[in-house]
């Protein structure tokens, strides 16, 4: 039995520690903060709730198998999952609006056809199969095997470029993909919008980014009863029932290094915790800022995914009850100075203090420049959502602004970080699992396979495969 460190209580590093402790180590998390669930927060008042961070779950296999691999009890016994249908309603810059059916590649063709013109949804489908093409090349060695030593063949781009005449023309950009090969500016903001949403901008994300719709399209969109936060409060359980202890309010500032290993963790205020192996699961470039990893590996290391790009979050405590054909999500295409915003409105009991109330989230992906005027970007953002929520304006009590740097203070990072992405002369790959100290593993969203909720899963997969069976270990089957 290994004594092990986890550094961090979000997600991915409680998903490392349950399948931790299930294989029979002693694990002891520390968290810098008063709770548990990184990004995954909440922020409550008056009655009202809402999640500050992801609101919707795709790839729920992945904490299907983490449920299935620690417990008795499967997922759906711990939360309640319900696919969104629509998946989302999208109102674009010149009022068209569309509806997509949830994880319905047929359905979704026809419905652009009908709300686009002839031609549109073949388009689409078009390139949603190429887009398979690159998910295919890219799935196993970005999703669900550790990072190899020698990344270089993932700097290459996996989508096909579509036949000119008798030639291929590569397409670099996913901007270039929405223009050239979707040929209209409304299936080109759709596309936009997907990168957006993982933290992408799409004039320099690369074309391989088009496995984003291409995921969601295919596997669907769910919702966790109660709010995501609700999967956070399930994983933290099912980590107390494993016996992971957590130790909170309880920053590490320095990894212990004996002999060229990690052998634990220097605690804030002095004391020391030893480990036979450190998982780190706080956002990569903290820990290079707060000098808590310092090696010289030669100057392709420290390596990790850089977007510079943050999230905004407004949130509506409205009076009046949500209309009967409202749908839960909505994007409302950028116009003028106005941003795209995503617009959840669940239809959650938990959410809001009674049924003549509604709690509604309004977010945004944003550069993370200095001196932002936060509240009159929030004003635009409001706006926007105004056409998604009728008589908003009239309906809202109060509002709540989220900024990028309240997501520093309470995880480490102002970025968002997105799931791995090939390409791009590699520049998308996040921090491999394995660290170049021998003893030390990074597990969570800044970490391979990247950010969002799945990918976060299924680095802890990987971090626990990598500690238990170690250089045997090839991947999740």
């Amino acid at each position: 039995m290994a004594r092990i460190v986890v550094i961090g209580a979000g997600l991915g590093a409680m998903a490392a520690a349950a399948r931790l402790a299930v294989a029979g180590h002693r694990v002891t998390v520390y968290e810098q903060g008063a709770t548990y669930g990184g990004a995954v927060g909440r922020f409550a008042r008056d009655g009202f709730a809402f999640d500050t961070g992801p609101g919707l779950l795709h790839l729920p296999a992945v904490y299907r198998d983490l449920f299935v691999k620690t417990g008795k009890e499967p997922l759906e016994e711990c939360v309640g999952l319900t696919q969104v249908d629509p998946a989302a309603r999208h109102v674009f810059a010149d009022g068209t609006r569309v509806d997509l059916p949830n994880a319905s590649r047929a359905g979704t063709v026809a419905a652009l056809d009908a709300a686009l013109g002839a031609g549109a949804g073949e388009r689409w489908g078009d390139f949603l199969t190429r887009a398979r093409e690159a998910w295919d090349r890219t799935r196993r060695p970005l999703l669900e095997e550790p990072q190899p030593a020698d990344p270089a063949p993932l700097a290459r781009e996996p989508y096909p470029a579509p036949k000119a005449g008798l030639l291929r023309r590569p397409t670099r950009t996913l901007a270039r993909v929405g223009a050239r090969e979707l040929r209209d500016p409304r299936l080109a903001a759709l596309l936009d919008a997907y990168a957006w949403a993982y933290g992408f901008d799409p004039a320099d994300a690369p074309a391989s980014a088009a496995v984003l719709p291409y995921m969601e399209q295919t596997f669907g969109s769910w919702y966790v009863a109660g709010g995501l936060r609700a999967l956070a409060d399930a994983v933290y359980e099912r980590c107390r029932k494993r016996r992971v202890e957590f130790v909170f309010d309880t920053p590490v500032v320095d990894v212990l290094e004996k002999d060229g290993r990690a052998v634990g963790v220097c605690l804030d205020g002095g004391g020391e915790a030893a480990a036979d192996h450190v998982v780190s699961g706080a956002p990569v470039p903290a820990l290079y800022r707060d000098q808590v990893v310092e090696w010289e590996r030669g100057e392709d290391w420290p390596r990790h995914q850089v977007l510079g790009t943050g999230r905004v979050t407004v949130c509506l405590a409205l009076r009046g009850a949500r209309e009967a054909d409202a749908v839960h999500r909505t994007v409302v295409h950028a116009e003028g100075d106005r941003p795209t915003v995503t617009v959840l409105r669940p239809d959650d009991p938990a959410l809001r203090p009674d049924a003549d109330h509604e709690s509604v989230t309004v977010t945004a992906t944003v550069r993370t420049t200095p001196g932002q005027e936060w509240e009159a970007f929030a004003d635009r953002m409001v706006e926007a959502a105004g056409q998604a929520v009728p008589g908003l304006r009239d309906r809202l009590l109060w509002r709540h602004v989220r900024t990028p740097e309240d997501v520093r203070r309470d995880t480490g990072a102002a970025e968002v970080p997105g799931p791995a992405l090939a390409g791009a002369g590699g520049r998308l790959l996040p921090a491999a699992n394995r660290s170049p100290l021998p003893g030390l593993y990074f597990a969570g969203g800044w970490s391979h396979p990247g950010g969002g909720l799945a990918h976060a899963g299924m680095s802890g997969a990987l971090v626990a495969g990598l500690i238990v069976e170690g250089a045997d270990f090839r991947g999740s089957q």
